[in-house]
């Protein structure tokens, strides 16, 4: 089993349904040779400047995310403009967790990714590689 590297993305400028591909294929680990469709042998991925990125055509205004609140009547609707200004980091996150398994082995996939803001992250430690997407 290959040992997991950490992967640092620019998403400065990116488009992010194609960012969220790439990225869940890092994290699922099909790029490997040791692939396995049950086991959990992706990398660690660092998306950096997820203010920067981008939707195509009308996206930003008509795209909508959903939530209930568990209550009758409690479904609570935001589009992606909004979400953006409020939190783009949990836009990003939202698209690729829609391209990764849904079961257990999902969950533990998506821990692996860390999302933010700006250019500044705390994994100086883990010497992450750059990579061009």
């Amino acid at each position: 089993m290959d040992k997991k590297r950490w992967l640092l993305i620019d998403a400065t400028d990116k488009i992010i349904g194609r960012l969220a591909s790439n990225v869940a294929n890092i994290l699922i680990g099909k790029s490997k040779t040791d692939y396995q469709p049950g086991g959990d042998n992706g990398d660690f991925v660092i998306i950096i400047n997820s203010d920067e990125a981008k939707f195509t055509g009308r996206k930003l205004n008509h795209k909508f995310y959903y939530k209930n609140t568990g209550y009758p009547g409690g479904l609570r609707s935001i589009n992606a403009a909004e979400l953006m200004k409020k939190d783009s980091t949990e836009v990003l996150k939202k698209a690729v967790k829609g391209m990764l398994p849904k079961n257990r082995l999902g969950k533990k996939m998506l821990t692996k990714l860390k999302i933010y803001k700006d250019a500044e992250h705390p994994h100086q430690a883990q010497n992450p590689s750059i990579v061009d997407i």
